[in-house]
């Protein structure tokens, strides 16, 4: 069984943390239509072909909204992949998270269920089974980011003969989606700001490598500060993070007390995604207002983390102080 991430083990009274660094088949479907999977049933692995697929009539370039007709007769019972534009960037693979904007409508009748460009924030969601519909787990792995790619999904693929009601999608439907995708994830991701030098002797001092690998986090020998610290340790250039953002992150916590690390995406070999209302509020508080890109270190005084009620069957004591680094990947 995999470890699951002490973040989602906050006691009453705190902020709860229902989806960070939990298995992919707790998520549910999303009523908005969004590619959220309507089973964890994986499907078989389908035949991938070029088409049919219907016509883009306008917004026709990568990061536009598109236009889409509706199919010409039938759908293949395939799954049908095209790239429209090719990227050149990071190739994407399973389980990665990916970033993008994408529309989704039916063939049949090119309703529109849901896209990503009206709402002006790309999706971001892990390629892995029981975490999105499979025709997207299928069609979308092995290809490029700067990539537009169309795709018919059969309901095999899609939200299967129960189709998703609160969407409008029926369990005979065709599902057509446009995805443009912006970046992708994995456990090997790391920031890539500039370095901040830090002045303050008395706070702990972070690695500053971009290598995907755990940086080092020295505490001091001294008492912590009874105040939430947040500090740029690498300064990113992308947007700044909101108070109900949810974010991407690597990261790594410790114990002021004795320097032990007691949670890590590093460790685990897999990233966590959460929204800011859902987690601790030394970390709502720590990464509100920093930028996309960035290495954070935040140290968190009991008040705001813990306090007196830590995890059960965790290596935080009573009335501990954390030390994180944190490395925010994206946001949305």
């Amino acid at each position: 069984m995999r470890r699951r991430s002490l973040l989602l083990a906050v006691p009453a009274g705190l902020a709860t943390l229902s989806a960070c660094g939990s298995d992919s088949s707790d998520k549910e479907a999303d009523p908005s239509g969004k590619p959220s999977p309507q089973s964890p049933t994986p499907a078989p692995s389908p035949k991938i072909v070029d088409g049919p697929l219907p016509k883009i009539t306008s917004g026709t370039a990568f990061g536009e909204k598109p236009t889409v007709a509706k199919g010409n007769g039938e759908p293949s019972k395939d799954l049908a992949v095209r790239t429209l534009i090719a990227g050149n960037g990071r190739t994407v693979a399973e389980k990665d998270f990916i970033q993008a904007q994408y529309l989704g409508q039916t063939w049949d009748d090119a309703k529109v269920f849901d896209n990503s460009y009206d709402r002006k924030t790309p999706i971001l969601i892990q390629l892995a089974q029981g975490g999105i519909i499979d025709g997207w787990r299928y069609g979308l792995a092995g290809k490029k980011t700067g990539s537009r790619v169309m795709m018919a999904v059969p309901p095999t693929w899609g939200y299967g003969e129960q189709g998703n009601e609160q969407a409008g999608i029926k369990g005979d439907d065709t599902l057509v989606f446009v995805v443009d995708i912006e970046n992708t994830f994995n456990s090997r991701s790391s920031a890539d700001g500039k370095k901040v030098a830090s002045s303050d002797a008395a706070l702990p001092k972070v690695g500053t490598n971009t290598d995907g690998k755990a940086p080092s986090v020295e505490v001091p020998k001294s008492d912590p500060p009874k105040k939430l610290v947040s500090e740029y340790v690498l300064e990113g250039d992308g947007p700044e993070v909101a108070q109900d953002s949810t974010v991407l992150v690597q990261y790594k916590g410790v114990l002021w007390a004795d320097g032990k690390e007691f949670d890590s995406t590093y460790s685990r070999g897999e990233l966590t995604s959460f929204s800011l209302q859902q987690v601790v509020p030394g970390w709502a508080q720590g990464l509100a207002g920093k930028k996309v890109g960035s290495r954070v270190l935040i140290v968190i005084p009991p008040d705001l983390g813990y306090g007196d009620n830590p995890p059960q069957g965790s290596p935080i004591k009573k009335d501990s102080t954390l030390v994180f680094t944190v490395d925010l990947l994206a946001k949305m």
